[in-house]
């Protein structure tokens, strides 16, 4: 893989910390400002709604940028929103700094999601996503639990300024390892961005970001929740949080790792495999939750699951976004975040339920349960002889 990958990555490690980091953070913050868990939970989705409007808005106007100033820009205000977030007293000015951090999380991503995409042969997509998703994945086994550890030790903010420290590494590298400016060969008989935007009139492309979204709102409903969990239900400490996380994050790990080499060639396969087995591991976690050595396992093997189908689906939206060549980063970023969005608001509606704690990992089923509902039938269409268009 060219090294400009492991660049973008690293800018990716710093966002992926930042957008899971509060699932460890969420009971100090909700003292700290006083409110209620569940309503700092919406700190989560209103990260996911600023890269929900962000992804197509600011890819719309970076599409003539230059990459190397469009991702250090990104970089750089991700960086100040936190620096802002760390020092204000005020629950809707942090709610704020969460949108602005996002806004420039999503035009990061929509951009570096298509460079990955050209850096590579065509039929390598899946691998560069990989790659790039990677970033993420590190991100929730050393800089999530990291970050849940440091907010344990020395309060939630340190947290906040710990990832705004991250983003300069992360700059620099783009700096000095991502070209310039733009090949002609990107710019030549380039679609028009009316004609992109077209192409989400194309069912194939809504059907597999639907699907990633579903898939993605059970992984964050879930992940947002996982602190009340390991404390309440596993009767375990703060600083278990923490180990939680690391294992969901080199779950994660695996399951990018391995659904990347079978995401381009085999995704039909990672779907049918890893949809039932991700289906049935939600309600299990929630009915084994008391028993620490076993909700670690599911812990892990939840992330592992989770990301190999989510990546795939997401694999798929570049795939089907072909003809959207500017845009299609932003299609898959979109995708992502409207499950990150709903998740975690579905899940906090659950906890004044008689599930308590638990209820996050029902919805999470109950989620994944309607992805596969309506992949079955995709699949099966498709097998039958409709091959490409949406699931090979």
């Amino acid at each position: 893989m060219p090294f400009p990958l492991y660049l973008l990555a690293m800018a990716v490690f710093a966002m992926g910390t930042s957008e899971f980091m509060l699932a460890g953070l969420l009971p100090d913050i909700a003292a700290d400002l006083d409110v209620t868990v569940g309503t700092a939970g919406v700190l989560t989705s209103a990260f996911a709604i600023g890269m929900i409007v962000g992804a197509p808005l600011v890819a719309a106007l970076a599409r003539d940028w230059p990459r190397r100033p469009a991702l250090l820009g990104f970089v750089l205000v991700f960086a100040a929103a936190h620096a802002v977030g760390a020092i204000t007293t005020s629950f809707p000015i942090v709610f704020a700094t969460r949108v602005v951090a996002a806004l420039a999380n999503a035009g990061f991503l929509a951009v570096a999601l298509t460079a990955a995409a050209t850096l590579v042969s065509p039929d390598r997509k899946g691998r560069a996503l990989a790659v790039l998703l990677s970033g993420t994945t590190v991100a929730t086994i050393a800089g999530v639990p990291g970050g849940s550890m440091l907010g344990a030790l020395l309060g939630w903010r340190a947290t906040f300024w710990a990832v705004a420290a991250l983003c300069l590494p992360a700059a620099l590298g783009i700096l000095k390892g991502i070209p310039s400016g733009r090949n002609e060969d990107e710019t030549t008989g380039r679609p028009a961005l009316r004609a992109e935007l077209a192409q989400l009139t194309r069912q194939p492309l809504m059907l597999v970001m639907l699907l990633g979204a579903l898939v993605n709102a059970a992984t964050f409903g879930s992940l947002t929740f996982i602190a009340p969990v390991v404390t309440d239900s596993a009767g375990l400490g703060e600083l278990w949080i923490s180990v939680a996380l690391v294992l969901f994050g080199a779950g994660s790990f695996v399951g990018v790792t391995v659904a990347g080499r079978l995401s381009d060639r085999r995704p039909g396969l990672v779907i049918a495999v890893a949809g039932p087995l991700l289906l049935i591991g939600w309600p299990a976690l929630a009915m084994l939750a008391n028993e620490p050595v076993v909700l670690f396992i599911l812990v892990f093997v939840q992330g592992a699951l989770s990301f190999a189908l989510g990546s795939t689906l997401i694999t798929r939206v570049l795939y089907e976004a072909v003809g959207a060549p500017t845009m299609a980063g932003s299609y898959a970023t979109a995708a992502l975040n409207v499950g990150a969005a709903v998740g975690p608001v579905i899940a906090a509606a659950t906890l004044s339920t008689e599930a308590g704690a638990l209820g996050p990992l029902w919805a999470s089923g109950i989620l994944v349960a309607i992805a596969l509902l309506i992949a079955y039938p995709l699949l099966a269409a498709i097998t039958g002889g409709r091959s490409t268009e949406v699931i090979q």
